[in-house]
């Protein structure tokens, strides 16, 4: 089932199904690393509205949750691996 960046969980891993918005805005996440087939783990999840940390390339990410609720995931079971 598919979700937004910003519905995972502290920890859960997802793979990038589609980024929703414009070409701006596709073009800024891919420049970071974030593009469809993506596998992503979601490092921050601040209660209070702070900014989404998510790993990618073993890279550190960061962004707003503005950003994040245009990232659409499919969660990796942990079955899956």
């Amino acid at each position: 089932m598919e979700r937004y960046l910003t519905e995972l969980a502290k920890g859960e891993e997802g793979v990038i199904v589609t980024i929703q918005g414009g070409r701006g805005v596709r073009q800024r996440l891919v420049r970071l690393g974030l593009d469809e087939g993506k596998v992503i783990r979601k490092l921050s999840d601040l209660a209070l509205g702070g900014p989404v940390i998510v790993l990618v390339n073993r890279a550190q990410v960061a962004m707003g949750r503005g950003m994040a609720r245009r990232i659409l995931v499919r969660p990796v079971d942990a079955a899956e691996g």
